[in-house]
């Protein structure tokens, strides 16, 4: 029906992600889980449906470390749903060892960056059209004394797989401040956010030290369903104006490291995205 809202999850196969989408239809909203495998996908439907008898939920295909999958997904999705009340930015990666996508450009800052950064600009105006909605993106404390050169991100001279996961978080916080600045609240709110630490298989490709410590302190996390509840509050609490250009940890607006307060560092990063990506 015509009111029923609408949500857009992003890396929804497992983890953090796969929970916000159960939480989402749980809370009456259509889902569409998006992955880039097929099987994983169609298993994270049923997760949900099993979990949320009743509920609407929907697969979209699209592999992040690709632009062009940014943008069929986008035209697909655009093609299929005639508004969008909530898009969750929850797609990430570590990636273990230097590697470049399909467009050239540095893994971890392509899919965890360029690739949101794209598909949220793509599906703007729908959001705008279905006010009053949001876009909540997921970031992390792990953004915290990293540093970004938006010149340099996709082929920067130093890299580890954690700096630039950091990188790519530090680019998260900056990109929801500058979206925020261009967006009236009362249509759109954006906001981005720190899961917690979370049992997840993400930090299992962190490097070989870092993963193998990971691997040791994972079974005392908590679970991706406690990891997934700030984005879950975020798309759902009843006036989500106070978290407008936030970082949340929990349910409280909180404040990330100077460098991603930096608002012309973050005029900076849009503009050199928008031109990576083709916008």
């Amino acid at each position: 029906m015509a009111s029923e809202k609408v949500a857009l999850v992003t890396g929804a196969t497992a983890g953090i992600g796969l929970y916000t989408a159960l939480g989402l239809a749980r809370a009456g909203m259509r889902v569409i889980v998006v992955g880039r495998d097929p099987g994983r996908t169609e298993a994270a439907q049923r997760f949900v449906i099993e979990r949320a008898p009743g509920a609407q939920v929907e697969t979209a295909l699209a592999d992040f470390s690709r632009l062009a999958a940014v943008r069929a997904l986008a035209a697909d999705f655009l093609g299929r749903h005639e508004r969008l009340d909530v898009l969750v930015n929850n797609a990430g990666l570590i990636s273990p060892d230097y590697t470049e996508s399909a467009d050239g450009y540095e893994l971890t800052i392509a899919v965890n960056h360029l690739a949101p950064f794209l598909l949220t600009n793509l599906l703007l105006d729908r959001l705008k059209a279905s006010a009053a909605t949001r876009i909540v993106t997921v970031a992390s404390i792990a953004h915290k004394g990293a540093s970004l050169d938006p010149a340099t991100m996709t082929k920067p001279s130093k890299w580890t797989p954690l700096s630039a996961y950091s990188r790519s978080k530090l680019a998260n916080i900056l990109f929801t401040r500058s979206l925020a600045r261009r967006l009236d609240p009362t249509l759109v709110t954006a906001a981005c956010l720190h899961p917690g630490v979370i049992s997840t298989d993400i930090g299992n490709r962190a490097g070989s030290l870092a993963g193998f410590g990971w691997r040791l302190l994972r079974p005392f996390l908590a679970g991706p369903d406690k990891g997934a509840e700030t984005s879950i509050f975020l798309a759902t609490v009843a006036d989500p104006m106070p978290f407008h250009g936030a970082y949340v940890i929990g349910k409280a607006v909180a404040e990330p490291d100077s460098l991603a307060r930096d608002d012309r560092l973050g005029e900076a990063l849009w503009q050199e995205s928008a031109r990576l990506v083709g916008l």
